[in-house]
């Protein structure tokens, strides 16, 4: 048994005493409840439609545990967020993303040995094959990137036939290492393929965040020194995107691998679902909305809009659809955003001077405070990622790379889970009654 399939073979849920009883046509059936070691406890309905002949609705999966998990826990209420029990505050202050993947796909954070083990299997694996370059050439160079990321991910399986087999543990592990190793270098190949530069190869003497800024921004006719700022900040930003429970993406990997589909093509369709604005296309939003402001002395017109719901007009970067108090991540990054404007003497740029009065009046307006719509992760990472350099269509990507970790450990979690099934929802159907067929001549 491999290291992460002893990690994820720990004791499951067992019921509880309790039970929750549904009356149906005067029939009372009876659910087993389950406690969760935090938050919500669930009681189990897979029994509902042998006992019924029902099933549940609930558009959303707003009242739905669609699995078993030990990675991630969020309490949105409480604006909390942990990762295998560990606040992600400490986390991102103390740990790196390696570190951090560590945790998500083994359950532990790694001793000195063990992390320096996994760093460089991390390292060793960040090159691609070099064919892949034909493949970049085959996409316009308007293309976007995120649409270039979810080909080049779901391509890595015509390059790994050696790790294809979903039921070998080994396999499965060094799928884990090749996803999380290679999504920067994708991610940076697909920036530099729009600005028409040359490719920038991993060197294998730098960090993680590192060596991403580096194929990111330098080029082969002058050395390149990453700043250690941003380098930081950059890791700072992929921890606290690393994991977030079953979120659309998340739950789009594992309806994808529930069918038995292999790693590179779950993490594609990740990609695929993480585009989305209001999903992983959030940070994009904030930078485009601050754009179409222009100028500080057009807030307060905005403002209004935004109040007036007839207008259409959103706050971007502002709210959360979990956390209904501050976004933990956001608390964390409020911070860096200071530390890299200050290094990059950036705080008096226009577009972030727009970023800082609208978050002045969000956290002071009562309509915005009373609705708790306080600035989240999206908010600070973009106007991070503005102030290094990062144009716009690259947020979704640098997301994607960071949320692969936290991908790919729900991903061998739910292959390694014996209760697991193909994802099938249900649905009520509202569509025409039986109709008998008419021929074309008939048909008025």
């Amino acid at each position: 048994m491999s290291k992460i399939e002893s990690a994820a073979a720990k004791q499951s849920a067992a019921a509880s005493n309790r039970t929750v009883t549904l009356s149906v046509d005067g029939k009372n059936i009876s659910f087993p409840v389950y406690d969760a070691t935090e938050g919500q406890s669930v009681f189990d309905i897979s029994k509902l439609y042998a006992e019924t002949g029902m099933f549940t609705f609930d558009p959303g999966f707003m009242s739905t545990a669609s699995c078993e998990s030990k990675i991630t826990f969020i309490d949105g209420d409480q604006g909390i967020l942990r990762y295998r029990g560990y606040d992600i505050a400490p986390l991102a202050e103390k740990s790196d993303y390696l570190e951090v993947a560590h945790l998500l796909l083994y359950g532990e954070l790694p001793n000195a040995e063990e992390k320096k083990s996994f760093n460089r299997t991390i390292t060793m694996h960040t090159m691609v094959h070099e064919q892949l370059h034909f493949l970049f050439r085959g996409f316009p160079r308007a293309s976007h990137p995120m649409a270039v990321m979810a080909g080049a991910a779901a391509s890595l399986a015509a390059f790994y036939h050696d790790s294809l087999d979903v039921n070998d543990p080994a396999q499965r592990e060094i799928s884990a290492y090749r996803l999380i190793a290679k999504m920067p270098t994708l991610a940076a190949m697909s920036y530099k393929y729009s600005i028409g530069q040359p490719f920038i190869y991993p060197q294998n003497d730098l960090g993680f965040s590192e060596n991403f800024l580096h194929m990111m921004f330098s080029t082969p006719c002058e050395k390149y020194t990453v700043n250690p700022v941003l380098a930081r900040a950059m890791d700072k930003i992929l921890i606290l995107h690393a994991d977030h429970e079953q979120n659309a993406s998340t739950s789009t990997v594992r309806l994808a691998g529930s069918s038995g589909a292999n790693p590179f093509a779950c993490m594609s369709a990740g990609i695929a679902s993480l585009w989305g604005p209001a999903h992983g296309g959030a940070n994009e939003a904030v930078i485009n909305m601050l754009r179409e402001i222009g100028d500080v002395s057009k807030i307060p017109d905005f403002i209004q809009k935004v109040k007036d719901k007839t207008s259409g007009i959103k706050l971007m970067g502002f709210g959360h659809r979990v956390y209904k108090n501050y976004d933990p991540r956001a608390t964390v990054l409020r911070e860096t955003c200071k530390e890299v404007l200050a290094e990059l003497g950036q705080i008096n740029e226009p577009l972030l001077k727009i970023a800082v009065e609208l978050e002045k009046i969000a956290l002071n307006d009562p309509y915005f405070v009373e609705r708790k719509l306080y600035p989240n992760v999206d908010f600070y990472s973009g106007i991070i990622y503005r102030a290094m350099g990062i144009p716009s269509k690259m947020f979704t990507v640098l997301f994607a790379v960071a949320r692969t970790a936290g991908w790919i450990a729900q991903w061998k979690e739910m292959m390694e889970d014996p209760k697991a099934k193909i994802g099938r929802p249900r649905q009520l159907f509202t569509g025409s009654a039986p109709r008998q067929f008419v021929p074309l001549d008939k048909r008025k």
